[in-house]
């Protein structure tokens, strides 16, 4: 439903600030802000993404946590898409994922939601048992006549 929502919600908001940067500067700056945005996009992309994948190396030969560097490209990327995209709007958020700290924030709010979901979804869907020597599994019972050419299990020995 949200994705639904952001896929009207936003061209709606990029039209009418298209209509009113579009008055106030006329045609041709308008169009040459749209396209400048898109060339620093696409460089601050590079940039910023070839600085993660150094970080991704450096991590990995250290054996130490890829998981921050992978979420800032992710970011960066998403970011840099923004900035392609024509529009006013997706360009500022576009350069807010630019920023380093802010990426971090926002990295930071999405794991806590996460956390909080992965957390709360753990609760609702274990099953708890007041004696913990119960384990729940399932069987299936293989009739005699079948037992003996049934390869084995694994849990008996010959």
């Amino acid at each position: 439903m949200w994705l639904f929502a952001i896929f009207i919600i936003v061209p709606i908001i990029e039209i009418a600030l298209f209509v009113q940067v579009g008055g106030w500067l006329t045609l041709w700056p308008t169009l040459a802000i749209v396209l400048g945005t898109a060339v620093v996009g696409t460089w601050l992309l590079r940039w910023q993404g070839t600085q993660v994948l150094r970080d991704l190396q450096r991590e990995m030969t250290s054996l130490g946590n890829p998981l921050s560097p992978l979420a800032h490209g992710a970011l960066i990327l998403v970011g840099g898409v923004m900035m392609i995209l024509p529009g006013f709007f997706t360009d500022v958020i576009g350069i807010l994922l630019m920023i380093p700290p802010l990426r971090s924030l926002v990295i930071r709010l999405i794991l806590a939601r996460l956390s909080a979901k992965t957390l709360s979804g753990f609760a609702f869907t274990a099953r708890q048992s007041a004696d913990p020597t119960i384990i729940d599994g399932d069987f299936s019972e293989i009739p005699p006549q079948d037992r003996q050419n049934a390869p084995p299990s694994g849990w008996t020995r010959h």
